[in-house]
C-alpha cells in the first residue's frame, strides 16, 4: 500500500493510556480486538494533511508543542461513528481543545467535520454494537491530559515526528 495522508495526533497522557488501555483489555477479554492500528498511543486526532505538506505539517506540530501547555480533556462519555464501524471515548468540549485544533490548520472536509474522540475499537457495525455494553461496565469518565503531538502518514504507518507541549498557553 502506498502512503495517502498525513495525520497529526493529540496523545494524552500516560495515567488514560493505563486507564484506556484497561476498557481494550476487557473487550479483548470478551473477544473483541478490532483492526484499528496496533501500536499507536490513544489519541485525539488533530488535523489530517496531504502528504506533500510534510514539512509544513511537522512545523505547525513544532509550533504548537512551543506554544501550548498540556490541555485537560475530560472524556466524558462513549460514542459510535454511523455506519457504527467506530467505538471511541469522547471528550466534553472545553476551550484547549479547539483551540488546539485550531492551530493546526487542518484541511476540513464537508463530509467529515472534526468530532473529537479517542478510538477504543474498529470493527464492523454488529461487532461494535455487541462491544458496547462490554465497554459500557468498564468505563469511567476521566480527566485526561493532551501532553504531545505526534505526526503519522498513513497506510503503511509511518512515525514522522513528535513535539511536547512546554508552552503556557
Amino acid at each position: 500500500m502506498v502512503e495517502q495522508f498525513l495525520t497529526l495526533m493529540a496523545d494524552l497522557d500516560d495515567e488514560a493510556q493505563a486507564r484506556m488501555s484497561g476498557w481494550y483489555r476487557a473487550l479483548k477479554e470478551a473477544g473483541f480486538t478490532g483492526t484499528q492500528t496496533p501500536g499507536l498511543p490513544y489519541h485525539i486526532s488533530l488535523a489530517t494533511y496531504p502528504l506533500e505538506e510534510e514539512d509544513r505539517a511537522g512545523g505547525i506540530m513544532r509550533r504548537a508543542g512551543e506554544r501550548f501547555a498540556p490541555v485537560p480533556v475530560h472524556i466524558s462519555h462513549i460514542g459510535i461513528f454511523a455506519p457504527g464501524r467506530v467505538l471511541f471515548g469522547a471528550p466534553e468540549s472545553t476551550p484547549g481543545l479547539p483551540a488546539l485544533h485550531e492551530f493546526c490548520e487542518a484541511h476540513p472536509s464537508p463530509e467529515r467535520p472534526w468530532t473529537p474522540h479517542a478510538t477504543v475499537l474498529i470493527d464492523e457495525p454488529e461487532t461494535v454494537c455487541a462491544a458496547l455494553p462490554v465497554l459500557l461496565r468498564s468505563f469511567e469518565p476521566m480527566v485526561a491530559r493532551i501532553t504531545r503531538l505526534h505526526l503519522c502518514a498513513f497506510w503503511p504507518t509511518r512515525e514522522v515526528g513528535f513535539a511536547v507541549f512546554t508552552g503556557k498557553e
